[in-house]
């Protein structure tokens, strides 16, 4: 009997302390009351999430940039004129002196022979997408005063300061063009020779293009050579540095050694078909 006048004693003191009961803290016993519907928003989930009506309940996707009818994003501010055709625009993946210099020095390229775009990518190291417009290299001076090779390269695109450091120890840089058809070739010539077919001729470059590879400055392929040659003075009494005479060197047939304007590969023509042997 004293157990039991022990524990109401307790039951009634925790009772005085406890609120008293009112509407405002009434609560149903846990887990008494199960939800029949997944609790999403005014609905109850009997949308799944998906809306109300129309094409986004019936997993028609709508096409990038739509907004359901408002003002979408790319016309909400005022036209810019940048940016008129720049999914147009050509694009020239970096390559730097510093890079070439690497390239050389570890064997990833022959610099006895002429470097164009086929030797840069089959270096295993530089890629180009035509898809993505990419349309070849652009030779850029980082590691300029560190650059000591003798190359006859060709790129699409070059500053001032890089051919002079490539003409300042002897060698010869070009700029040339190359159509998107001509690009998937020469980057990948293994895979086309595997086809059999004739090699193609190279195209000439766009109207937008033709200033730049007919300016002796740029070293443009379709310049004038006396022109060039006048320039490579220029340059060099520019930036300080003695002209090396190419007439004397020893490897003056690589040096002076050039493709035709719609040639693709040195030493293979345009219309020649490769022979698997």
């Amino acid at each position: 009997m004293a157990h039991l006048r022990e524990s109401s004693d307790k039951a009634l003191k925790l009772l005085r302390t406890l609120p008293r009961v009112q509407i405002g803290n009434l609560r149903p016993n846990p887990n008494s009351k199960q939800n029949d519907k997944r609790g999403r928003a005014q609905h109850g989930g009997d949308k799944h999430g998906a809306g109300n009506k129309g094409s986004g309940q019936r997993q028609n996707f709508m096409r990038l940039g739509y907004e359901t009818g408002n003002q979408p994003f790319y016309m909400r501010f005022p036209y810019e004129p940048y940016y008129k055709g720049h999914h147009m625009r050509r694009e020239y993946p970096p390559i730097s002196l510093l890079q070439l210099q690497v390239l050389i020095d570890t064997n990833r390229i022959d610099i006895s022979q002429p470097v164009d775009i086929t030797t840069l990518c089959n270096s295993g190291l530089l890629s180009l997408k035509p898809a993505e417009m990419q349309y070849g290299f652009q030779l850029t001076d980082d590691g300029l005063d560190n650059f000591k090779a003798k190359i006859n390269i060709e790129v699409q695109h070059a500053g001032e300061a890089v051919i002079a450091a490539v003409e300042r120890n002897g060698g010869i840089i070009r700029t040339a063009y190359y159509d998107p058809r001509s690009l998937h070739i020469v980057a990948n010539p293994k895979k086309w020779f595997e086809k059999g077919v004739p090699i193609p001729q190279r195209m000439l470059p766009p109207q937008d293009a033709v200033e730049y590879y007919t300016d002796a400055k740029n070293r443009g392929y379709l310049a004038n050579p006396e022109e060039i040659s006048k320039e490579r003075l220029v340059l060099a009494q520019k930036y300080g540095y003695e002209l090396p005479r190419i007439e004397d060197d020893a490897d003056y047939e690589m040096l002076t050694a050039a493709k035709d304007a719609r040639q693709l590969f040195h030493g293979l023509e345009p219309g020649w078909t490769p022979i698997n042997l």
